[in-house]
């Protein structure tokens, strides 16, 4: 019982380290790569993009940690399920979080030679900023599709076992469809980001819930049962 206990708040505080650490990145670097002159504000504010760029990471990992730790209970209620929502929310989520990163780390690099370059070679670099730039925003879609085909899993399996509320699990699965629709368009050019709250928020919810309440009790013995 305290084993599930500790991991239902080791669950809960991973998803609040990864959402502080997706909000804290958004605010360190999401004026400077919006702006028109984006690599002069970039090489400008080194620090303010690797500082941004370790939260990134920090998101990627705490969040990749979630299916891991709750894949011995979830193997119980479908193995196939637990595992995919292993690898879609731990290696491929991750990965996709590293490519951001090393997309922001060049675009660095790019910035600081541009800024000792001559007139010419600064367009060059500007024009291969531009490419990076475009890249990450790319990057970005395919992560939201990933991520939402890992909180599908993710979300079925919290509400085939029961392991919290049914109106939270839910909440999840109807906000990771939202998700994917959202990623699916941004693949296409329709920016639709205020449709991620919904699940942004639910996962929020469900955090809280983990730590202050734990997982049902009844459902973890039904689990043990199977």
């Amino acid at each position: 019982m305290k084993a599930n206990r500790s991991t239902a708040v080791i669950v809960g505080i991973l998803f609040i380290i990864g959402t502080a650490s997706g909000i804290l990145s958004a605010v360190f670097t999401g004026s400077i790569l919006g702006a028109p002159d984006f690599l002069v504000q970039i090489a400008a504010n080194k620090t303010q993009m690797v500082t941004g760029a370790f939260f990134v990471l920090l998101m990627g990992f705490s969040l990749a940690m979630v299916p891991v730790i709750m894949y011995p209970l979830f193997k119980k209620q479908n193995g196939s399920l637990a595992l995919g929502a292993v690898v879609f929310r731990g290696p491929l989520e991750a990965a996709t979080y590293i490519l951001m990163v090393v997309s922001w780390l060049l675009l660095v690099i790019v910035s600081q030679e541009a800024a000792k370059a001559d007139a010419q070679a600064a367009s060059q670099f500007q024009a291969l900023g531009a490419v990076l730039l475009r890249a990450n925003e790319m990057i970005n879609p395919v992560l939201e599709i990933v991520f939402s085909l890992g909180a599908l899993m993710f979300y079925t399996l919290f509400y085939q076992s029961r392991l919290i509320p049914r109106w939270l699990s839910g909440w999840g699965l109807i906000g990771a469809v939202v998700y994917l629709a959202a990623g699916v368009m941004a693949l296409f050019g329709t920016e639709l980001g205020f449709l991620l709250a919904l699940l942004g928020v639910q996962e929020m919810v469900m955090a809280l819930w983990l730590i202050i309440k734990g997982f049902s009790q009844p459902a973890i013995t039904s689990l043990f049962e199977k």
